[in-house]
């Protein structure tokens, strides 16, 4: 590891994690902030509870989804060998997004008796499509060898869950097509301390699995043969990164609904700040990226100086999409 680069992301996210708790409607002096979160009393008793109900779990939502996002898409571009591969390539956000659709849109659904949706519905929902979705591609993979078709298949699943929601939103009522809309943009600023603490143990176990492959991750990026000739078990390698991808990226879903472009871009970023393809480095580092470029994208959206706060997939956009562009374009150079 280049010892100069790294030090960087641990200090922009210290910095980015400070300034999203400074940053919001009510303007609270940071110094009272640094108060607050040593357990001393602040000026506004208010500001105690924003600070600790809002602001601090809000910021946490950003690091903990910025990272397991992140982490997926690393291991999804491993596993594929493929630049362009996201989280979301196996259709795990889009089985979320149709469960979630059945709940919001019940009643164009045949599911009246879901008509006041609580938030664990909602993520109980989006759970239950990110396993029914992973336990399909499970069975796939058992049958096909080829990642490259394991890929495609992702994206067919992908699609004909979208023209479901699409058929779903066609015949449902104008609210209910708006509550899920709202859905879709993605929301990080929604968890409770509790609800926190489930998603931070959900993607700790994850993550735990995504480090236990990092020697079959490296060995996925050489090819099959490689990894054969080295003792990796092919089938139980890709049983336990597809596991920990889809976990990492259904836990996000179900409680901050589908978020792009973070699992996509980060990765490349955190490989041009530090060159290394050892994923013992890379997982850390990049969860770290992922974090620092969630806090960045949640502050952008706020909007400094105005109350209004814009949709956090416009932003993950914005800054996600110049990067797919500058990756088509340098791997064109590459391979003319």
């Amino acid at each position: 590891m280049n010892n100069n680069r790294w030090p960087f992301l641990p200090f922009l996210l210290i910095l980015l994690f400070g300034l999203n708790l400074s940053l919001g409607s009510v303007h609270i002096p940071f110094r009272e902030i640094i108060s607050i979160l040593t357990g001393h009393e602040s000026s506004e008793p208010v500001w105690k509870d924003i600070v600790w109900n809002f602001r601090i779990t809000k910021a946490l939502t950003c690091v903990l989804a910025g990272g397991a996002l992140a982490l997926a898409g690393l291991q999804m571009q491993t596993l594929f060998r493929n630049a362009l591969a996201g989280p979301d390539v196996l259709g795990l956000s889009s089985g979320a997004s149709l469960a979630v659709a059945l709940i919001f849109m019940s009643q164009a659904a045949g599911l009246p008796f879901l008509t006041t949706p609580s938030p664990w519905t909602v993520a109980i929902a989006a759970s239950m499509g990110c396993t029914a979705v992973f336990l399909i591609m499970l069975a796939i993979s058992r049958k096909l060898r080829d990642n490259v078709s394991l890929l495609i298949i992702g994206l067919m699943i992908g699609a004909g869950t979208s023209s479901v929601v699409s058929v779903l939103q066609y015949i449902s009522r104008a609210e209910e097509m708006q509550t899920y809309l709202i859905w879709t943009f993605g929301s990080l600023g929604g968890l409770n301390w509790r609800e926190l603490t489930v998603l931070g143990i959900v993607l700790f176990a994850g993550a735990a699995i995504a480090l236990g492959t990092s020697k079959s991750l490296n060995a996925w990026m050489l090819g099959d043969n490689y990894a054969l000739s080295i003792g990796i078990n092919i089938k139980r390698s890709r049983f336990w990164i597809i596991l920990s991808a889809s976990i990492l990226t259904g836990g996000v879903t179900a409680f901050c609904g589908p978020i792009a472009f973070v699992g996509l871009a980060v990765p490349h970023l955190v490989k041009l700040l530090i060159p290394t393809t050892n994923h013992k480095i890379l997982i850390p580092m990049v969860m770290m990226g992922g974090a620092v470029l969630m806090l960045f994208c949640d502050i952008l959206s706020q909007l400094p100086g105005s109350t209004q706060v814009l949709p956090i997939n416009a932003i993950t956009a914005l800054i996600g999409a110049p990067v797919v562009i500058g990756v088509i374009m340098r791997h064109s150079r590459i391979n003319p």
